[in-house]
């Protein structure tokens, strides 16, 4: 631990994450949702809104000296909750299991604690996704060349 200081700003932080995301108990169930689940019911701005509040965390991770990879790790969090959020139905049953506010806190804190090895698991992470999109890209341009050519060839016969 490094100082008094960090660890009430890490507990707070604790606390926040669970009553976003774990703070209410399904009974009859071994299920738990919090905040976050409640808000993004509302049509439009619920998700978003989350989102904002969601921002909490990664910016005291920047305040405690995360490194961008892992501010980049803690913001895919958000925007997978966010993104799949929004989508009515489907979306509220993702916030119980996705939790990424316990997520964040999660990775701030192994990174608190063992700040090496989480930023070059950090960095593979980022690596991964950009090779992953950058992949998605590429094959999204071949598909259209095809859907192309077949129109061409089509339109030409």
């Amino acid at each position: 631990m490094r100082n008094a200081g960090e660890s009430k700003t890490r507990k707070k932080l604790e606390r926040l994450a669970w009553f976003l995301d774990s703070s209410i108990k399904v009974p009859g169930f071994n299920a738990r949702f919090g905040l976050d689940g409640i808000i993004g019911l509302i049509p439009g701005v619920g998700d978003a809104l989350t989102a904002l509040i969601s921002s909490v965390v990664i910016s005291e991770a920047a305040r405690m000296g995360a490194p961008k990879v892992l501010l980049l790790k803690m913001a895919f969090n958000v925007l997978v909750d966010t993104i799949f959020g929004a989508i009515p139905l489907v979306g509220d049953l993702f916030d119980f299991a996705w939790k990424a506010n316990q997520r964040n806190v999660k990775l701030l804190n192994r990174y608190l604690d063992s700040p090496r090895e989480t930023e070059t698991t950090s960095r593979l992470f980022v690596w991964g996704l950009g090779a992953g999109l950058l992949g998605a890209a590429v094959l999204i341009g071949y598909l259209v060349v095809l859907l192309f050519q077949a129109l061409f060839s089509l339109a030409g016969a």
